[in-house]
């Protein structure tokens, strides 16, 4: 079977700098696959690359088996892949129902959209509390619930999630990683998960990249990697 998301033989670059070198990678309808590497690896470029942002000068990026090279960034929202960027990216001067309705504004099915509103909130409770409340003064914790569900609201065939973990106290990490596999498991979507907490990311996967300096070096399944001696000495923090 197709995978739903598949790069081929990627290679992008910002200005001369040659970020990714000959990236390949696939993710299956209905699995959560995590892409993990040291800052400056390429993960984010990755999925910059996907969404648009980045145009690749080589190689394919294809969504359920259609070439993206074609479309721009906001078109490929259309087409069912939607992005919560690393540092959470909220419209801070707007409210939590502003965000959210920007979330849906490729969607014209004011009935649905209500619908997804409001599972949304049941995914998300702290939102609906602070639903008139202006998302520049909401929690780190609270703006990164915001930005999953501004995402959501698209709902999205493959949702990219760069660095969910990112700034968040212990405790909320948990928090947001079980809602990951919340949005897998219960409303069926599909998720390419780049994250520094390599074992968190692992633990929720079902499968894992490995990415050095642009390149892809390991994939296995997560509970494989986990086991894997490079992978804990580099990057799970066992000596």
């Amino acid at each position: 079977m197709e995978p739903l998301l598949k790069l081929e033989n990627v290679h992008s670059y910002y200005g001369n700098i040659h970020a990714l070198k000959g990236v390949s990678l696939s993710v299956n309808k209905g699995e959560i696959v995590t892409l993990i590497g040291a800052n400056g690896a390429g993960k984010s470029t990755t999925l910059r690359t996907i969404s648009g942002i980045v145009r690749p000068r080589s190689g394919t990026v294809r969504l359920n088996g259609e070439d993206l090279a074609r479309y721009r960034a906001h078109e490929i929202v259309y087409k069912g892949l939607s992005q919560v960027p690393e540092g959470r990216g909220v419209f801070a001067r707007l409210t939590v129902m502003d965000n959210l309705q920007l979330g849906a504004y490729t969607r014209d099915d004011a009935k649905q959209i209500a619908e997804d509103m409001e599972r949304v909130f049941v995914l998300f409770p702290r939102l609906r509390e602070r639903q008139k409340q202006v998302a520049g003064t909401l929690s780190g914790g609270e703006q990164q619930m915001l930005a999953m569900g501004r995402a959501m609201m698209a709902r999205p065939t493959v949702l990219l999630l760069d660095e969910p973990s990112m700034g968040l106290a212990p405790i909320l990490v948990e928090s947001i990683f079980e809602t990951v596999q919340n949005i897998n498991q219960r409303e069926g979507t599909t998720i390419l998960l780049v994250e520094q907490n390599a074992l968190m990311a692992l633990q929720v996967a079902h499968r894992g990249y490995v990415i050095q300096t642009g390149e892809i070096v390991l994939h296995d399944e997560a509970a494989a990697l986990q086991k894997n001696e490079m992978v804990q000495k580099a990057y799970l923090g066992v000596d």
